[in-house]
């Protein structure tokens, strides 16, 4: 067994990175300053959650990251082969099925494909959400840009008010979703319900997994329909179904029924889809 304080013990748990082949630790890790990635934030990217040194649900990043890329007009096409190949080089230099965690997959308008390792971001159990003011730019529907600053800004904001996290609210009071996730609500009528994708947000594919797991509705919220819901969770990569605590002044007493039986299918269907590609 390695002894935790080995210079291999500190290896394997230090955070890779993969800049177009090469892997390295990520703090030796470096694009030129002149990327329009770095400069302008023009490029794409996606996250995916890894159990056990085994992505989930990469074909379907992958996907996402080729569409975000056609539609921001990128150039030369995603290297789906050559990032597939380093994905699985990298999880198996950062420790196999020792690490648990997050694979990162950025490719940027200078052409670099850049892979990270990261831990899973921590924060609270049962996270309040605070309303930012928040008008989605249309050109950029079906993208998952670098250009993260304005959802950044929104957590941000929110935190100064004392809440965990952001829920984005257009000028007309229209519910959209977090800064890195999709919301999901139980309103009077019982029903489990997400804003749809013409609201401009984000074509999450944790959204779609639910979907196609549990009986959700597509439909608007407003903010104040959701400070009377019953239930509400979060959902995302790195989150699965995060159950919220509150919204504003309005407080949940804890999970729900609908959101601990979507937790439970969205967590077998990994396991079950983990165990198939194994």
């Amino acid at each position: 067994m390695t002894d935790p304080a080995s210079p291999a013990a500190a290896v394997a748990s230090a955070e890779l990175a993969c800049l177009d082949g090469q892997v390295s630790p990520t703090g030796e890790t470096f694009i030129p300053v002149t990327d329009d990635g770095f400069i302008r934030g023009d490029g794409v990217f996606e996250v995916v959650r890894v159990y056990d040194g085994r992505p989930f649900a990469l074909p379907d990043h992958l996907d996402r990251l080729e569409r975000s890329a056609g539609n921001l007009r990128l150039g030369e096409g995603v290297p789906r082969a050559d990032l597939a190949d380093e994905a699985r080089e990298l999880l198996a230099a950062r420790g196999g099925a020792e690490f648990d965690g997050c694979l990162r997959l950025i490719f940027t308008r200078g052409g670099r494909r850049l892979l990270l390792t990261e831990p899973v971001p921590p924060g609270a159990d049962r996270p309040r959400l605070g309303f930012v003011p928040y008008a989605p730019t249309r050109v950029l529907d079906g993208i998952k840009s670098l250009s993260y600053a304005g959802n950044m800004l929104c957590s941000r904001l929110a935190r100064e008010r004392g809440f965990d996290e952001a829920l984005m609210v257009t000028p007309h009071g229209r519910v959209l979703e977090a800064p890195t996730a999709s919301i999901f609500w139980v309103g009077p009528d019982g029903a489990l319900s997400t804003p749809p994708l013409e609201d401009h947000i984000l074509a999450s594919i944790t959204r779609d997994r639910l979907m196609r797991l549990v009986d959700v509705r597509e439909r608007p919220l407003t903010s104040d329909e959701l400070l009377h819901a019953s239930e509400a969770f979060l959902a995302s990569t790195t989150r699965e179904v995060q159950a919220v605590g509150g919204v504003e002044e309005h407080s949940f007493d804890g999970p729900g029924e609908l959101t601990r039986a979507a937790a439970t299918a969205l967590r077998e269907h990994i396991r079950a889809e983990l165990a198939a590609t194994g």
